[in-house]
């Protein structure tokens, strides 16, 4: 008999301007509703590995839908000092699809202080 997979949703951050895991990243997860309305769902904070500690969702609460994460990239950028002080890059918006539920969503994101990019990882 085969063993049901638990789909999840994981992420991390990377600064690339220092080529170091961003840690303490503030990062809000939202799912859009029927009506396209942010409802918030979690929250968390990278640790200093730049991942979150436990997925986002995960089981149960991994519904299909439109989700966003919100990662708090201005508030980092300010935390670091340097050049870095006054941020372009404030909140960062990240908008997905999950189609599976038991599949393994990974979402990074790597950061710089002028620019952003993000992928679909495993």
């Amino acid at each position: 008999m085969e063993e049901k997979k638990v789909g999840q949703l994981t992420t991390h951050v990377l600064d690339i301007s220092t080529g170091k895991p961003a840690k303490k990243v503030a990062i809000e997860l939202f799912k859009l509703n029927e009506e396209k309305q942010l409802m918030k769902m979690a929250d968390a904070k990278t640790n200093d590995d730049g991942r979150v500690n436990a997925p986002l969702l995960e089981g149960d609460e991994l519904k299909r839908g439109t989700y966003q994460l919100q990662f708090h990239a201005g508030d980092y950028f300010r935390e670091n000092g340097g050049k870095q002080n006054s941020p372009f890059l404030e909140v960062v918006p990240i908008q997905f699809v999950i189609s599976d539920e038991e599949d393994h969503y990974h979402v990074p994101l790597l950061i710089a202080p002028g620019g952003y990019s993000t992928y679909r990882g495993s």
